[in-house]
């Protein structure tokens, strides 16, 4: 089957119109037509070879939403016409720990959705920038959200399950004080989840002009980090502090503000290293630093259950396919509230 897509032929190419071919659909396979995908930072990473091993052509796109068009003989979990969603991860071994546990994520075989090996043409997975996607069943997710709301679901299948799995890890919830650092594109699905968890959610951000704008997203508080008194303010007081910054800065200063035993969750990948934190931050309060990297199949589906239930959707801003290079450099510049979704029916 030979479809369109976007996607760009080297490190040093804009992403631009190609045709690409998915494979029949086999036993065990879902055929998706992709109604919208979600842009990832990762997505611009890959494609400009920022991240080492890009292979190309390079379709990117690990945030799909769509509808079920054909499935395989023994396919029971999907039937066509269902609105389905495919994130980060298209197989997996299926048979370590890790999947056994419904921790695909963490297997040393999972395979991404773009960027991976695979016996299908070219040699490699390509993405949701793309008119379709043909994926074994085990890694098609329900979505039960009102189909009006499927563009804004577009993004939960990456910044939702990256910022839903650590809270759900450590127990974000009533009785908890839980802090989110950065209000950006998985900033802003954190204070969402935590607040809809229970907790009391503070936002911290370098902006003071996101004061209000962080608030309306369920923050009960607001610190600016810059601001040594109100950072001060809130010393020793939080359970956990889900860190998601893509940028090197000094976590010192967020891990003085954990309590006896509170852990913060780094889930922004900078392109360099943060700074050292002091090893006393740790010694002195018995405190964790740790790391969270998305979520397993069943973790992400309880994810999508649990954000239908509270109608917990992503704030986007649509865009034409032939928009994607602006796209990448307003993302680059942080113009966007919060996360851009490409609406494929614009694909030539």
């Amino acid at each position: 089957m030979t479809i369109h897509a976007v996607g760009t032929p080297a490190a040093d190419q804009p992403l631009g119109p190609m045709q690409i071919t998915r494979r029949d659909t086999g036993p065990h396979d879902v055929r998706i037509e992709i109604a919208f995908c979600g842009i990832c930072h990762s997505d611009l990473h890959q494609a400009r070879s920022e991240w080492a091993g890009t292979l190309y052509p390079c379709v990117p796109g690990h945030e799909i939403v769509g509808r079920v068009t054909a499935v395989g003989a023994h396919v029971t979990s999907h039937k066509p016409g269902d609105l389905v969603g495919v994130g980060c991860i298209v197989d997996s071994c299926q048979h370590c720990a890790d999947c056994e546990d419904g921790l695909e994520n963490y297997c040393d075989g999972m395979i991404g959705t773009y960027n991976g090996p695979t016996e299908d043409t070219p040699g490699h997975t390509l993405g949701g920038y793309s008119q379709a996607i043909v994926v074994h069943e085990r890694y098609v997710l329900k979505i039960t959200h009102p189909e009006d709301q499927l563009a804004a679901v577009a993004p939960l299948l990456c910044a939702g399950i990256t910022t839903y799995s650590p809270l759900r890890h450590w127990g974000a919830g009533p009785g908890k004080k839980v802090g989110v650092v950065g209000i950006g594109g998985l900033g802003h699905m954190g204070v969402k989840l935590a607040h809809a968890m229970g907790a009391h959610v503070v936002a911290f951000t370098t902006s003071p002009d996101k004061r209000e704008a962080a608030k309306a997203l369920g923050a009960d508080e607001v610190v600016i980090s810059k601001d040594a008194d109100e950072m001060w303010a809130h010393a020793q007081s939080f359970d956990f502090i889900l860190n998601t910054v893509a940028a090197p800065h000094d976590l010192d200063a967020f891990l003085a503000l954990l309590k006896r035993d509170g852990t913060m969750a780094l889930v922004g990948a900078p392109a360099t290293p943060h700074p050292s934190p002091n090893v006393f931050n740790f010694i002195m309060r018995r405190r964790s630093l740790a790391g969270s990297m998305i979520g397993g199949i069943p973790e992400t589906q309880e994810m999508l259950d649990f954000c239908a239930r509270h109608g917990i959707t992503a704030d986007i801003e649509m865009i034409r396919a032939d928009q994607i290079e602006e796209a990448y450099e307003r993302m680059l510049g942080g113009d966007v509230k919060y996360r851009f979704v490409m609406d494929i029916a614009t694909m030539a």
